[in-house]
């Protein structure tokens, strides 16, 4: 497994906990009140969505990058490893960026149609290298 393959997934990885931490930090800063916001542009919403999102991809982007790492050695399984940390930093950083989840705007927008794309090309690598 390469270098980059193995950096990109451990920044995968801290960046969900971060914004678990984040989330953390708003309920703190909360204090007692509503922990169950939905108005979308609640600040605790949003860093909600933002964590769970991730919390959605990262795990499954993770582990068919292992597969297709344990396959194969190519550059490919690399880039791709970067590509899919780029478009899940974008998409958190639009969405922790956006005043409100009602709103989208470019950042969390080509994250997301990152994620997909990269996605579908991670899984269409892992069954490539079988």
């Amino acid at each position: 497994m390469s270098t980059v393959t193995i950096v990109s997934m451990a920044l995968m990885g801290i960046l969900l906990f971060l914004l678990g931490a984040n989330v953390t930090r708003h309920r703190a800063m909360r204090g007692g009140g509503n922990q169950a916001p939905t108005d979308p542009a609640d600040p605790l919403l949003i860093a909600i969505r933002a964590h769970g999102n991730a919390a959605e991809y990262i795990p499954t982007m993770i582990v068919l990058l292992l597969v297709c790492s344990a396959l194969s050695d190519s550059w490919l399984v690399g880039a791709l490893a970067v590509a899919a940390l780029v478009v899940r930093t974008l998409h958190a950083l639009g969405m922790l960026t956006s005043k409100s989840l009602a709103s989208h705007g470019p950042l969390r927008d080509i994250g997301a149609l990152g994620t997909y794309a990269v996605g579908v090309a991670i899984g269409v690598t892992a069954i490539a290298t079988i």
